[in-house]
């Protein structure tokens, strides 16, 4: 991600670059709603849409928060290299200016406006708080999902993007490389997801009960829609149509299509037969670990990302049955371990040929730079995962985080929501009058 650097001419503005960034921006927009059909897809029918509302929801709380404080937090003028000025841009004041006969005046993130880049930011933030949901699948009351979103982007997200693309420690001191959301995004929704499954306990009869997806067509579409978003996710980082956002695209593609083949040959080794629940989450897998990677790497390191990412994730979901935490959607496994993957393997394939220009210990680098990617992986681990228990605990003992048994087994969608995504009833009473009038 490029640092913003504010500037104030109508000279320096490209529409192209504008146009894409735009675009782009929508793209991960649409991710949010892929990810409610990924996530809702693999959880059971009486579930399903209290699921996709989860990642919905966080559309909603998310995009008025950074509209009023977020932005300026993570991207305002820097505050002992922990946080933006919280007030300087409060409710994007001052971005709302050079229009019309004032174009000169118009506020500028290098070659685009700011509001641009404000509302690609947004963008990024939303997911991250909408992907933590898949480890609370079927037990989390909505009430709290709600709370804990807000409180959680406020004192962890917001922060964190401030760390490493807003000018905080980790890009100014520690200067680790996270090109579109390796650390801000995937190891921070996966250290709060491991938290918050700590924290609510296991669904009643994990792990000896099946919790089998009730729609695989729903997780194929979801995954269809998070890769094609991605392309903005990641080349959009760029916030430029120009050659770094060519090498993000063309590295993304290749890291996605190897980690799918990878994880489904872990599938075919370890189980007997490849699934397309298995080609589903490989695709995620490659997605999430070029996320950081994608502008430092050549086609073989991309290769290298996707193959190791693909495998490692693929065995990583099992760790959940031997330590015993119920992450109900593999957001650990996936997220956090394929987000700590992406960013610390920049040490060592990294390339000075790609637009970052960085040689990884492969291509003749130092430790130095290995050491700086996981400095800033396990710093932002450890602190979304300790925060992140003590919204949850506090929670816990206030409002209560989760749902209780009745309401558990009747389903979350008719006891947070008074609905149900598909009425059964209706069929079986069609079903009954037909055999009648036969």
């Amino acid at each position: 991600m490029v640092n913003p650097v504010f500037l104030a001419s109508a000279d320096a503005l490209d529409t192209g670059d504008t146009a894409w960034v735009l675009t782009s921006a929508a793209l991960v927009l649409l991710m949010t709603p892929g990810l409610a059909f990924f996530y809702g897809g693999m959880v059971r029918s009486k579930n399903v849409l209290n699921m996709i509302m989860m990642s919905v929801s966080a559309m909603g709380v998310v995009g008025v928060l950074w509209a009023l404080y977020g932005y300026s937090m993570a991207f305002g003028t820097d505050k002992a290299s922990l946080i933006g000025d919280p007030t300087e841009f409060f409710g994007l004041r001052t971005l709302f200016t050079g229009f019309g006969d004032d174009a000169a005046n118009l506020p500028l993130t290098g070659t685009i406006p700011v509001l641009v880049f404000v509302a690609f930011q947004a963008m990024f933030a939303i997911i991250t708080v909408a992907l933590i949901s898949g480890a609370v699948a079927d037990r989390m009351k909505f009430s709290a999902w709600l709370i804990f979103a807000a409180v959680w982007v406020s004192v962890v997200y917001f922060p964190v993007a401030h760390w490493v693309w807003g000018g905080g420690w980790i890009m100014s001191k520690v200067e680790a490389i996270d090109f579109a959301g390796g650390t801000a995004v995937h190891i921070n929704s996966g250290a709060a997801a491991l938290a918050l499954a700590l924290v609510l306990g296991k669904r009643k009869g994990w792990p000896k009960t099946p919790f089998r997806p009730h729609n695989l067509p729903f997780v194929m579409l979801g995954a269809g829609l998070l890769w094609f978003g991605w392309f903005g996710f990641n080349a959009g980082s760029a916030l430029g149509a120009n050659g770094t956002a060519a090498a993000a695209f063309v590295t993304t593609l290749v890291a996605t299509a190897a980690a799918m083949l990878a994880w489904l040959l872990v599938e075919k080794f370890r189980d007997g037969r490849p699934t397309s629940l298995g080609a589903a989450s490989g695709i995620v897998a490659g997605l999430v670990a070029i996320t950081p990677a994608c502008a430092s790497v050549n086609v073989l390191g991309a290769l290298a990302i996707g193959v190791i990412a693909g495998a490692a994730c693929a065995l990583a979901v099992g760790l959940k049955f031997k330590f015993g935490y119920d992450d109900s959607l593999d957001v650990v496994g996936i997220h956090l371990v394929g987000g700590v993957l992406g960013t610390v393997l920049i040490g060592l394939v990294g390339t000075a040929e790609a637009p970052t220009g960085v040689d990884g210990l492969f291509y003749g680098g130092s430790f130095e730079l290995l050491g700086r990617q996981a400095l800033g992986a396990f710093a932002v681990l450890a602190y979304s995962l300790v925060i992140a228990t003590v919204i949850a605990l506090v929670l816990k003992a206030t409002i209560g985080l989760r749902a209780d048994a009745e309401e558990e087994a009747a389903g979350m969608d008719e006891s947070e929501h008074a609905e149900t995504a598909y009425d059964f009833a209706a069929v079986s009473g069609t079903a009954r009058t037909a055999v009648k009038e036969a």
